[in-house]
């Protein structure tokens, strides 16, 4: 609970009381994984509480697609991955895709994987189709919330997907993970070919998301506007977690704004 003292506290840093406070949803540790005989990623460690935007920044080739995918079981066909995936206190390692979404796992790829020729509307209902499926009450309140969240989609619901611009495009992939009603949200590099400005409102969104008590692991080569939205971050480098610390702390940290912030848009 917030006391009268935390609320006199600066907005980030009553951000920061909240998600110190909030239970812990997804534990990983030791995560590795391999194609063929090569290692993408080496005993990563990490974790995220309810309500918490975490980031995972880092150079190209550094592993963070790889962390994404491994955690949510879809590494490419001859790719393996051992370690554990802890998700409210249940080892999910071993669970097919599907199961993983089922308990409330969700990602959104890099390349987003819509659905051109159909409308934005049917996109966002493919999100929900388990929960359609199996017959659950409040999937269309699901999609309000999306709606809420994006009024462009609502504006172009009829439309086809493939007709979007690239920011509309990623406002549908997002809106349509959140269709599953998940707990934990993985972007992967959400602000790809995306202009400054559509970044930062797509960013900006996804902050809220913080009062819903989602928690949001975001993946971006953009290090800047990535820790400006997080909460805590982490540094790969080459396939291991090279440093980790609250966002603020590692923004103002001399040798990541060097490596880093020099990179990127915004």
């Amino acid at each position: 609970m917030m006391t009268a003292a935390t609320m006199s506290l600066p907005l980030q840093e009553q951000a920061e009381v909240r998600t110190a406070v909030a239970p812990v949803l997804l534990e990983v540790s030791g995560l590795s994984a391999r194609y063929g005989k090569v290692a993408a990623l080496t005993d990563a460690t990490l974790s995220l509480r309810a309500g918490q935007i975490v980031t995972v920044i880092g150079p190209n080739g550094a592993g963070k697609s790889t962390l994404l995918n491994a955690m949510m079981g879809a590494l490419p066909t001859g790719a393996t991955a051992s370690g554990r995936i802890v998700f409210q206190g249940e080892d999910v390692g071993r669970m097919e895709i599907e199961e993983r979404v089922a308990r409330g796992l969700s990602l959104v790829p890099e390349k987003r994987e819509l659905f051109a020729s159909m409308t934005v509307e049917d996109n966002l209902l493919l999100g929900a189709y388990k929960h359609r499926r199996h017959g659950e009450a409040g999937y269309l309140d699901q999609q309000d919330f999306v709606y809420t969240l994006f009024p462009r989609l609502k504006e172009r619901r009829k439309q086809a997907a493939g007709t979007l611009s690239g920011g509309e495009r990623q406002m549908l992939a997002v809106g349509r993970a959140l269709m599953a009603k998940p707990q934990v949200l993985m972007l992967d590099e959400p602000s790809l070919g995306l202009a400054p400005l559509v970044t930062r409102e797509i960013l900006a969104i996804i902050s809220q998301l913080r009062s819903t008590g989602v928690a949001t692991l975001l993946v971006e080569q953009n290090a800047r506007a990535a820790l400006q939205v997080a909460d805590y971050g982490y540094v790969l480098e080459m396939g291991e977690i090279a440093c980790e610390g609250a966002a603020a702390v590692l923004g103002a940290d001399g040798r990541i704004v060097e490596s880093y912030l020099g990179v990127g848009r915004g």
